[in-house]
């Protein structure tokens, strides 16, 4: 029982660091196994500052070059986000800042709020 146990808490902890640092463990599988995980080809570190700044995600009004001259220590910016935002700059061929305004408005939408900031709610109390 005891070895069943200490084989499950080994293949367990293999499993977590696999997943860890798959980063580094994704580029030396052999392409057999890559194939049986197709999610495992598309995998892609999360982009840094100035990766999304050569991207076209900075403006004078969401200056990005900024954390990279003061050496800004996050990751970059939500990967979701950068992604919804260069979809719309390339569907609608807008700047960025248009984009992330149309991104902002959809969000607002979707949580009953229009662009103004007022509540689409007509229960809502907006004055006392």
């Amino acid at each position: 029982m005891l070895f069943y146990l200490s084989l499950l808490a080994f293949l367990s902890l293999l499993v977590m660091l696999t997943y860890r640092y798959r980063a580094l463990v994704v580029p030396h599988l052999p392409e057999r196994i890559k194939s049986l995980f197709p999610r495992l080809h598309d995998y892609t570190p999360l982009s840094t500052f100035s990766q999304q700044a050569g991207l076209g995600m900075t403006s004078s009004n969401f200056d990005i070059e900024a954390n990279i001259r003061e050496g800004d220590s996050r990751t970059g910016l939500d990967e979701a986000g950068t992604q919804e935002v260069l979809e719309i700059m390339r569907r609608e061929r807008i700047n960025f800042d248009q984009a992330r305004l149309v991104r902002h408005n959809r969000i607002l939408a979707r949580n009953g709020i229009d662009p103004t900031g007022m509540p689409l709610d007509s229960k809502a109390v907006t004055r006392l």
